[in-house]
Parts: C-alpha cells; structure tokens; sequence
C-alpha cells in the first residue's frame, strides 16, 4: 500500500508526517530535523534558490532576498492594511503585482505568496521520498 504523506505548511516552520499502522509519525527532512523552516532564497548573482534550513542560515548575510513568514501575505493586497504593518517588519521588498495582490521579491524575480509555500511544499516531498 502506498504511503500517505501529510505536510503542515507553517508560517515559520513546517512539518512532514506519514501514517504507520495506523497513527501518525513525523518523519525528519534530508538534514535530518523534523521540522523545515518555510524560508526560501535565493542568490542574487547566482539566482541558485535554497529553501529550508540552507535559506535560513542565508538569511544572515541574504536578508533582502531571503524570504520568511510569506503566508502573511497570502491572499492580500498591497493597500491591505495589514500588509502595510507588516512590511515593516521584514528585510526583503513587498511589491505590488499588476493585479494589486502582495508579492515578495528575491533578487531580480517577484513572486507571489503561494510560490513561495510550493518551493517549500516541493522541498518537503523530495525530502519524504
């Protein structure tokens, strides 16, 4: 019988679990934790992406293009009052796409929240395979 995996896409971490006999397990990620941060970045002069604990530990030096908490910028526009609060509150650039809706942006590239959660979502997965 195939394997189910469920996955809990966080705001800043995320977490993978399969069901054995019958209850849940949570497995570890490929670095061996059993949480993911839900971070993404990406290199300027490279535009190599890394995600999870590699973007996180980025983050230091890669501020303006590493990306965090971008599910508080799912579905919102960038006149929404919230997303006013919290741009301030992270390093890397909130633009407003052609539509209006909030998206971040990483190095020459602008993307929309919910890419930012299948980055993660896809790290997650090749790590449960």
């Amino acid at each position: 019988m195939p394997k189910i995996l469920g996955i809990d896409l966080g705001t800043t971490n995320s977490c993978m679990a399969i069901i054995e006999a019958g209850e849940p397990r949570v497995i570890e990620n490929a670095e061996g934790n059993r949480t993911t941060p839900s971070v993404v970045g990406i290199n300027p002069r490279s535009n190599e992406r890394y995600v999870g604990t590699t973007a996180k530990r980025q983050a230091v030096t890669n501020p303006e293009n590493t990306v965090f908490s971008a599910k508080r910028f799912m579905g919102m526009k960038h006149t929404d009052q919230s997303v006013s609060r919290n741009i301030d509150l992270v390093p890397y650039s909130v633009v407003a796409h052609t539509n209006g809706d909030a998206h971040v942006a990483m190095g020459d590239q602008t993307f929309a929240p919910p890419e930012i959660a299948a980055m993660v979502l896809q790290k997650m997965k090749q790590d449960a395979e």
